[in-house]
């Protein structure tokens, strides 16, 4: 366990001088460019990558690095092998809030051993917030112990973070028009949905696609945390692919099945 909160230390030292050096100075002044998923990419992606890539390779030269900017064929080459260990790097998630000026983004990184998920980290530059945790001791926000908070709101009383745009459209209509919770809300920023959720700060989570570097880390740290997550399909989550990936999820147990119920039920 020490060991392992050294590491948490040590990585979260390397993410905040990376993304000093490579985001913060370039945000509001970049352009850019679109991928062929339609979602776009900046030269903040590019270097980000470049530089932890690097800086992780110093501290930990065996463990491969599966970033979010590489080729999809690279991307399943690190999959395909099958690595003891496999760092899953999203450089900059919410990129669209970074390249419009908005400050909401994070940097997220995962730790696989045996494809299970044992470190996560995931770094808002902007509030200089630092999310993170360790499978099976716990989670932290800037070394502060995320314990679980009972929330006595009812679900009517609930703020509810969801990503419309990914959801089927019938289902995405009946939330809109019949709404189990209070308000709604949408960052843009996956990673930070996640870390938001397991602070409290929102209460229900909906999001119907996410890739391995979205919710790698985020997962372990809403798990930690005390809460609870599945897929439409009501599956785990994470399973050690790229496929994208569904969510439902909430922090407190009570929520959890009421909101899982009523998604289930407008299937």
């Amino acid at each position: 366990m020490t060991s392992n909160l050294q590491t948490i230390k040590q990585l979260e030292k390397i993410i905040r001088q990376a993304a000093d050096a490579e985001l913060l100075p370039r945000f509001r002044k970049i352009e850019h460019a679109l991928k062929s998923d339609d979602s776009i990419v900046t030269e903040a992606d590019y270097a980000m990558q470049h530089k932890l890539t690097a800086e992780l390779k110093l501290s930990w030269p065996e463990i491969p690095l599966l970033g979010e900017e590489m080729t999809q064929a690279e991307q399943e080459y690190l999959m395909n092998q099958n690595q003891s260990k496999l760092w899953i790097l999203d450089p900059l998630d919410g990129t669209r809030n970074f390249a419009a000026g908005i400050p909401c983004f994070a940097v997220s990184l995962a730790l696989l051993v045996n494809g299970t998920v044992k470190l996560g980290i995931i770094y808002d530059p902007i509030r200089q917030e630092s999310f993170s945790a360790i499978a099976d001791h716990g989670a932290w926000l800037n070394g502060k112990s995320l314990n679980q908070r009972n929330n006595k709101l009812p679900l009517s009383q609930c703020i509810a973070q969801i990503d419309f745009k990914r959801l089927p459209k019938e289902m995405a209509a009946r939330i809109a028009s019949t709404p189990p919770y209070a308000s709604q809300r949408s960052f843009g920023s996956g990673a930070l949905d996640w870390c938001w959720v397991a602070a409290g700060r929102v209460h229900l989570y909906l999001h119907g696609s996410q890739k391995l570097w979205d919710y790698s880390a985020g997962q372990l740290i809403l798990r930690e945390a005390g809460g609870q997550c599945c897929t439409l399909e009501n599956e785990m989550v994470f399973q050690g692919k790229l496929a994208s990936r569904s969510v439902i999820a909430t922090l407190d147990p009570r929520h959890f099945e009421q909101w899982q119920s009523y998604i289930f039920e407008i299937k």
